[in-house]
């Protein structure tokens, strides 16, 4: 036996001091629910479990949509060696102790399969281990991780697996494992004379976001602060009355929501992607809908801040000026005062952000300029806007030709104030949306009061000849 096998369960599948879930796993397809799009008939992933394909997989999903299950099912299914262990738990040492054992093992007709739960969680030197034994097939791997594969695997390890993305489960599938744990008398807690309505599982499925793991866990405590019948009502309906989970019951065994969040996974990214997109699209309700599932998931409400304040310069910008004034004043009022008081500070940044008109001309002008910094010399600054404090710099010409604008009626000098290879360009190009509209009027003006102290020169010139 490998030392990383699990030790046998010498209760069996009865043994009620195995959690809930752990219990009711599914030992075989047909048990299993959810994944229709991996594992119904004809499927990628049945195929290949079907053929005991010996390539190897990465299980990438959110927690509780049955990543373990399935490799539990591969190792049934197939005539190899199965070996278990986390990346929490394990290190490099007993990486290639396992790798060496499999490799003597082949060499005698036995394939493993090494199952790693959380894989994301090993670093770039341990995931290298895997590598040249995956490469000799000396291991079948099956990774399962609720992080993203392309970000949290070596790209070599990855291109050498299947990835196959599992999904939440939906509520009525919760509500039908959950139902099925209630009747199982064998492993789940049919012997325990339970009940519960429709509505009552609905609610469990509703608080756990898909994760049937979490569900089963919530199920288990209500069974267990369920309240035996009375003594009136056991002799009204005998000895083997039924206990009922109430929705009472049900809300003592949640306490609180179980949010799917990982701030620092992708889930964190998605989040904020929705908040920003949905402020972007001027769409309050969604805006406060995902600023609300991130507070209360537990995000740093700084974070949210920060972003927010970038969301009123790239997507406002001077469209509104005081969008930006209003979120760093939301900003100030997280610091200031905490949470959860913070967070309506935040809904009102987020909501103003929402209404506000939108420009992203700022934005653009800003990307046009760094490419443009990129893309050419570094230009000298022209000799007029360079300042003369000595009588050698003046002797050069710096300053020489310098028009100050405050001496103009017009306060607009015909000065170039861009190098010569760009003396043209124009990075900022105001929208008709809010004070923008405005700033496009005094732009177009300036443009003219420029054009026309140009021409007073020339017109000069033509009077004297």
């Amino acid at each position: 036996m490998s030392l990383f096998q699990p030790i046998p369960n010498a209760g069996g599948a009865a043994d009620t001091t195995r959690p809930l879930a752990d219990r009711m796993r599914p030992r075989i397809l047909d048990e299993y629910v959810g994944q229709e799009h991996l594992i119904g008939p004809g499927k990628p992933l049945r195929v290949q479990i079907e053929r005991d394909d010996p390539g190897s997989i990465i299980f990438w999903g959110p927690p509780g949509t049955g990543k373990t299950t399935l490799a539990k099912i591969i190792a049934n299914l197939t005539k190899a060696d199965f070996i278990e262990f986390s990346a929490v738990l394990a290190g490099i040492k007993e990486i290639k102790q396992v790798m060496a054992d499999a490799e003597r093992a082949r060499q005698y007709g036995t394939r493993t399969i090494v199952f790693i739960d959380e894989i994301h969680r090993f670093n770039k030197a341990q995931q290298d281990a895997f590598l040249p034994h995956v490469e000799k097939g000396n291991i079948r791997l099956i990774g399962a991780t609720t992080e993203n594969p392309s970000f949290e695997i070596n790209s070599a390890l990855l291109s050498r697996c299947r990835v196959y993305v599992l999904q939440p489960l939906t509520e009525e599938q919760i509500v039908l494992l959950l139902r099925r744990a209630l009747t199982d008398r064998e492993r789940g807690l049919g012997g325990m004379n339970l009940s519960a309505s429709d509505e009552v599982l609905k609610t469990i499925a509703s608080y756990t976001s898909g994760d049937a793991r979490s569900a089963y866990n919530v199920l288990e405590v209500a069974a267990g602060l369920a309240l035996p019948p009375s003594r009136k009502e056991r002799e009204k309906g005998g000895a083997a009355t039924t206990i009922e989970i109430t929705e009472e019951v049900v809300r003592d065994a949640l306490q609180k929501r179980t949010l799917l969040y990982d701030k620092a996974g992708e889930e964190h990214y998605n989040l904020i992607s929705a908040l920003h997109k949905s402020v972007r699209n001027s769409d309050p309700d969604a805006a406060l809908y995902w600023l609300g599932r991130m507070l209360e998931a537990g995000e740093d409400p700084l974070y949210i801040a920060r972003r927010v304040v970038r969301m009123a310069v790239e997507d406002i910008g001077l469209a509104d000026p005081n969008a930006l004034s209003l979120c760093m004043a939301a900003r100030d009022a997280v610091d200031f005062i905490g949470m959860p008081e913070g967070n309506l500070a935040l809904a009102q940044a987020v909501v103003y952000l929402s209404v506000a008109p939108k420009s992203n001309a700022l934005y653009a002008a800003y990307g046009d300029v760094l490419q443009d910094v990129e893309r050419t010399a570094a230009e000298a600054v022209p000799l007029h806007l360079r300042n003369a404090p000595t009588k050698l710099m003046k002797g050069l010409g710096y300053g020489h030709g310098y028009q100050y604008a405050h001496d103009l009626d017009s306060k607009v000098a015909d000065m170039q104030c861009l190098p010569d290879d760009l003396r043209d360009r124009v990075y900022y190009q105001p929208t008709n949306e809010g004070i923008e509209k405005r700033i496009r009027e005094r732009l177009d003006e300036i443009k003219r009061q420029r054009s026309r102290a140009r021409q007073a020169p020339e017109q000069r010139q033509k009077k004297e000849s």
